[in-house]
């Protein structure tokens, strides 16, 4: 379940508030998931994590830079990865 936006509404203390009475559910936040905050996220029960202007940065892509793209993608998914295996996931 997508829950936007995330980070006004209490960020990754929201998301474990939320898994504890649903634990059945996959909640994926979008809207304040930056970089420095989605092992936060990941670690308090999401599943994945949205993002949209923390990923795609408009000059790198005005200049046809998509090397700057790809690069902030692989720290979101280092980033997912790592608090993961920190889980024991």
């Amino acid at each position: 379940m997508k829950i936007f936006p995330c980070g006004p509404v209490g960020g990754p203390q929201y998301i474990k508030a939320l898994r504890a009475p649903l634990p059945h559910i996959d909640f994926v936040p979008t809207g304040g998931v930056n970089l420095e905050n989605t092992p936060e996220y990941i670690k308090a029960g999401a599943a994945a994590v949205a993002v949209g202007g923390e990923l795609v940065d408009a000059k790198a892509l005005r200049e046809g830079r998509l090397d700057v793209i790809t690069l902030t993608a692989r720290k979101f998914v280092e980033a997912v990865r790592n608090a993961r295996a920190s889980l024991g996931k």
